[in-house]
């Protein structure tokens, strides 16, 4: 099977070079899934239902969130009935949507995605490592799913390495999301599982983290209120991980996508 993640679209940009560049990938390469973190789609800060379908009608299979999941107000309504849209699934109990959703491939086979955020650093939530160990579980690699994509959304590189670690051999892919660079540090765990601490973004890098680069500046200097940050409007890099699965499930191959944008290009040549 042929997995491709793609790391946080932020704002206009992101989208853009989404609706751009998916459909020849996906037709190119053959790609079997694609999973795409939305989180900072609408304006940086959330998703909307339109944006989602625009996503999703680019070739997207599933989008996951993180802790921007709910900016947009509109999404406690929509997500109820959008199963290819999955928030962290370690939010609190009564949060609306779900936090895991099996995808169906137009092969028939089973990608099962679920999305984490981490609470290093980030708002103290449920222990992630327990919900994402137990979801897993209850949906095991080879048996009741052929591919298990888990999205960790962390700020801390040690927290998204000890997941991938402690998942390592019952997952196809961990990929970290969130800070919005991408690593260097893509390869297969020793049990194979595919992991990369992040993925990066797919927006402007002419920014600071995808925002224009005056306010947050700005912030730094004098600590003070300001204005609302806005996404960077430039010409976006895609980034995402691309993974192929062995007959079991794990992971075979794994190479970095980098297209478009200011970044160096990268892509998987073990499909080119």
């Amino acid at each position: 099977m042929r997995l491709l993640f793609i790391g946080d679209i932020v704002g206009r940009s992101g989208r853009i070079v989404l609706g751009e560049r998916l459909p020849k990938l996906r037709q190119a390469w053959r790609l079997d899934c694609v999973v795409v973190n939305g989180e900072n789609a609408a304006g940086g800060f959330g998703i909307t239902e339109p944006i989602l379908a625009d996503i999703l009608a680019a070739g997207v299979d599933c989008v996951t969130l993180g802790n921007h999941a709910f900016d947009q107000r509109e999404a406690l309504t929509f997500i109820a009935h959008q199963p290819r849209l999955v928030r962290p699934l370690n939010y609190p109990r009564g949060t609306p949507g779900c936090g895991a959703t099996l995808v169906e491939t137009a092969k028939g086979e089973r990608v099962l995605v679920v999305n984490l955020i981490g609470r290093t650093f980030m708002d103290a939530l449920d222990d992630p490592f327990a919900a994402g160990g137990k979801e897993i579980g209850a949906c095991p690699l080879g048996e009741a799913c052929d591919a298990a994509v888990v999205d960790f959304h962390a700020e801390a590189s040690s927290e998204k390495q000890a997941f991938a670690h402690f998942i390592d051999g019952r997952a196809t892919l961990v990929v970290g999301t969130h800070t919005h660079v991408p690593t260097a540090d893509h390869q297969i765990l020793p049990q194979g599982t595919a992991f990369i601490t992040d993925v990066g973004m797919t927006g402007d890098y002419d920014s600071i983290i995808g925002m224009e680069k005056e306010e947050p500046i700005r912030r730094f200097i004098q600590k003070t209120p300001g204005t609302r940050m806005e996404p960077a409007g430039g010409e976006a890099t895609l980034c995402g991980i691309a993974v192929e699965t062995s007959a079991r499930g794990l992971a075979a191959k794994i190479a970095p996508v980098r297209i478009g944008g200011r970044l160096s290009a990268a892509r998987p040549d073990f499909w080119e």
